[in-house]
C-alpha cells in the first residue's frame, strides 16, 4: 500500500533540510512552493528559498535537493532515510 504524508509535514521536511544545506532563516520564512499538475493530478512540487530547490516526486515520495547549479545534493524520504548524494572520484 502506497502512503502519502500530510503536505504540512513535506514542508517541515523541506525547511529543515534547507537549513541543514545552508539556508538562512530569510531564505526559510520565502520558501517558494510550486506544483506540477499532470492529467489533473499532482505529480511533483518543488521548493525554492535562496540557492537551493527541493523537487518532491509525489508519485514515489521521494525528496531531491540541488543547489544553485543543479547539481543533486541530498536524496531524502519524507518518512525519515535520509541519504547524502555522493559525487564520483
Amino acid at each position: 500500500m502506497h502512503r502519502h504524508l500530510p503536505i504540512r509535514e513535506i514542508r517541515k521536511v523541506v525547511a529543515r533540510v534547507f537549513q541543514e544545506l545552508g539556508a538562512t532563516a530569510d531564505d526559510l520564512l520565502a520558501i517558494d512552493e510550486t506544483l506540477l499538475i499532470d492529467g489533473g493530478r499532482c505529480a511533483a512540487r518543488s521548493y525554492a528559498a535562496g540557492n537551493l530547490l527541493a523537487m518532491w516526486l509525489c508519485g514515489v515520495d521521494i525528496l531531491q535537493f540541488y543547489d544553485a547549479q543543479g547539481n543533486m545534493l541530498r536524496t531524502v524520504s519524507p518518512f525519515g532515510e535520509t541519504a547524502p548524494r555522493r559525487r564520483a572520484a
